[in-house]
């Protein structure tokens, strides 16, 4: 049932645009840093977010993941404009290719994975946003997708993702007409789960990741996936992967732990076996 992600091997710490730092609770915080440029995407930036979930995805001490923009102004503020602006209609193809690749690399990591939005998420900033499970936002955030302003469409995947996750109505209106929204307007759709005041955001969105981490993670990854396949079928279809997901936890260690810490009230203590 689980998509395998691509293996590689490779030193976090050489990363030049995305830091990472794991915390004792095994929440790796995630920053994408190029200050110069509001932490636009290019090619590299794409990249490295790629190679870091890879390996994040498969490091046991890892139980979570939150990404975030280095700095208040912005989350990630899109692609980069400039690098973007002679690209030949081939060259743009494979750019988009790209980026959905790098964001269904995300959108796979078998753990949770929390955008924390600390202030311009646009173009494809929001599409990075989208494709993370879950999103935590400033109330001083401004997201959108303005690609239409520069004769443009979403090209990572944002013309499908904003769909699924709010309606094709929101993603109509957003996509067609370019405008920036609150970040209180994207809660109201749907687009963000919670919003909290400026300057805590990574540290909410840590917090949940921390309150997901506590609880089973076999079953975590299992609803994760669940949820993703679901989401490409009809619900016949997923109501049937769901049935085989909840059988298989019967054969883990972490169910039987799970049960008896309820029947005992006591907290259990998950293996993620």
């Amino acid at each position: 049932m689980t998509e395998t992600l691509p293996q590689e091997s490779d030193d976090l710490s050489d990363l030049e645009h995305v830091l990472v730092d794991v915390d004792e609770d095994g929440i790796a915080l995630v920053t994408i840093s190029r200050p110069e440029a509001l932490n636009a995407l290019n090619e590299e930036v794409l990249s490295e977010i790629r190679e870091a979930v890879i390996e994040l995805a498969v490091d046991q001490d890892v139980r979570g993941l939150v990404i975030t923009g280095a700095g208040e102004k912005a989350f990630v503020a899109g692609a980069d404009i400039a690098a973007m602006a002679d690209l030949t209609p081939r060259e743009a193809r494979e750019m988009s290719h790209d980026g959905q690749d790098c964001f269904s690399v995300l959108e796979a990591c078998p753990k949770p994975v929390i955008a924390a939005i600390n202030g311009f998420a646009l173009g494809g900033g929001l599409e990075l946003a989208l494709a993370c499970h879950l999103r935590v936002a400033s109330e001083s955030a401004q997201m959108g997708l303005p690609e239409v302003t520069l004769g443009l469409i979403p090209g990572f995947g944002g013309t499908q993702r904003l769909s699924r996750i709010a309606s094709p109505a929101i993603a109509r209106e957003w996509i067609l007409t370019g405008d920036m929204v609150s970040a209180a307007e994207a809660h109201r759709v749907g687009v963000v789960n919670r919003v909290v005041a400026p300057g805590v955001v990574v540290e909410e969105a840590k917090k949940l990741a921390k309150t997901i981490a506590s609880r089973g993670p076999v079953a975590v990854q299992a609803a994760l996936e669940v949820i993703r396949m679901g989401l490409e079928m009809g619900q016949a279809a997923g109501e049937s992967c769901e049935a085989d997901a909840f059988g298989m936890m019967f054969s883990t260690e972490d169910m039987r732990e799970g049960t008896k810490a309820f029947l005992a009230k006591r907290s259990p203590e998950f293996q993620g076996r």
